[in-house]
């Protein structure tokens, strides 16, 4: 027992003898001590989320953070962003990205910390809030990454671009930051970088996908329309809900029989609201649906599928008046990581890590705004976290167990590994492109 201290301190002794090119950043202690203190501000966030672009507490907090730093900070970009950006001498510019936004959604994971917390939505009805794709996550490695490179600032030169961004949930808060001049009143980046956590990885360990790596997603509200009246003489009707039920089948054939099974998409109804009583035949229904590809051909074919099966279900239906079809909160483009920045990347997250933590995956049919960056001509990558206590990961591995995943109400991300790992692999990759000529 008494050998540890010794043992602690000869490591610690070690590694201020090495170059200072040679030392870890952050040490293992420092990173533990770094932890300490940014795991009250991850409590912090996860019992108070805040929905799309109203996060005015959120992005406070986060500014009111690098500023102590000795970021120079603007509040307010695209109505809720935060951007920072930290001048060390010349060399590239390279940004990296968080989000702020939560969910809708009632909390039931039964922590001590999770999200009590209610709001009123843009629509003026009370939903519970909760972050249950782990944002609150992201922005605590966002900040420690941040707080690693101010500190050691001998370590890299160049500008160093941090920024908050919100709604990403609605899929408007990149397109609202740069409308609002990211890339024009702040230093345009030659690089974005951001992570997300994932369910489907063990914590401690980083996944990366080269290319094409999310799907595009758009979000399409269906109003079909019918004649209402009592259920007992539906002949004196024209029954929506019965439209609604042969459009949702009838859309099923939109991927099933009009798209290569080789090329990815999906149309999943997740919505459908009509009527208000047993004997009451609804003059409308209201249907939500996610719509998500890899290419803008087969988007646009799906898309303009919806419109011409919903359409043609009323007319046979005889249906008094058209079905609307209207495109919202919009994610209009695939997320693509940029092959050569994800080859860099990679390399540096497994000289971070090791090789046995960094693990190449799949893409997948999420979907996600960090496309803008991208679309906006900034080579960008996005690399994933894992989030999954490594024992229960393997347990369901084994057993076939479909695990929490995100946006469920019991997401719950195993925090300090999660995060100790995000903060080193994002300090990692910014050095590595910040380095000094």
């Amino acid at each position: 027992m008494k050998t540890l201290p010794i043992c602690a301190a000869l490591a610690t002794a070690m590694l201020a003898s090495l170059p200072i090119a040679a030392q870890p950043i952050p040490t293992d202690a420092e990173l533990s001590a770094l932890y300490s203190d940014l795991e009250p501000v991850y409590v912090d966030l996860h019992r108070h989320p805040e929905l799309s672009l109203h996060e005015t507490r959120t992005a406070a907090l986060l500014a009111a953070r690098l500023r102590a730093m000795g970021f120079d900070v603007t509040e307010r970009v695209g109505k809720t962003g935060v951007v920072g950006v930290l001048k060390n001498g010349p060399g590239k510019t390279v940004m990296l990205r968080t989000e702020l936004d939560a969910l809708p959604l009632e909390e039931k994971t039964g922590l001590a910390d999770a999200s009590r917390e209610r709001t009123k939505n843009d629509d003026g009805v009370d939903v519970p809030v909760m972050h249950a794709c782990g944002h609150d996550v992201h922005m605590t490695v966002w900040l420690g990454a941040a707080t690693v490179l101010s500190r050691a600032r001998e370590r890299w030169s160049g500008t160093l671009v941090v920024i908050g961004q919100p709604a990403e949930e609605r899929g408007m808060g990149a397109k609202a930051m740069l409308a609002d001049g990211l890339f024009t009143r702040f230093p345009r980046p030659e690089a974005v970088i951001a992570l997300h956590d994932i369910p489907t990885l063990p914590s401690g360990t980083v996944g990366y996908t080269s290319g094409p790596a999310l799907s595009s997603a758009d979000s399409v509200d269906l109003v079909i329309y019918g004649k209402g009246g009592h259920g007992a003489h539906p002949e004196t009707t024209v029954d929506p809900i019965v439209i609604a039920a042969r459009t949702i089948l009838a859309l099923q054939t939109l991927v099933s029989r009009e798209n290569n099974p080789l090329d990815p998409a999906i149309v999943t109804v997740g919505s459908i609201h009509g009527g208000t009583k047993h004997n009451i035949i609804s003059d409308q229904v209201k249907l939500q649906l996610t719509v998500r590809a890899f290419r803008e051909e087969v988007r646009q074919r799906l898309l303009a599928g919806i419109a011409r099966i919903a359409k043609a279900e009323a007319e046979a239906a005889g249906a008094p008046k058209a079905p609307e079809v209207k495109i919202v909160d919009v994610t209009s483009s695939v997320t693509v990581n940029d092959p050569p920045l994800t080859a860099r990347v990679a390399a540096t997250l497994r000289r971070a890590l090791g090789d046995d933590r960094v693990r190449e995956i799949p893409p997948e049919m999420a979907s996600e705004d960090f496309s803008e960056f991208g679309l906006a001509g900034v080579p960008s990558v996005m690399f994933r976290l894992g989030a999954t206590e490594p024992r229960r990961f393997e347990q369901a591995q084994a057993s076939g167990e479909s695990l929490p995943s995100l946006h469920s109400p019991f997401f719950a991300p195993d925090r300090k590994p999660t995060i100790e790992t995000g903060i080193r692999a994002e300090t990692a990759v910014l050095l590595d492109l910040l380095k000094k000529p």
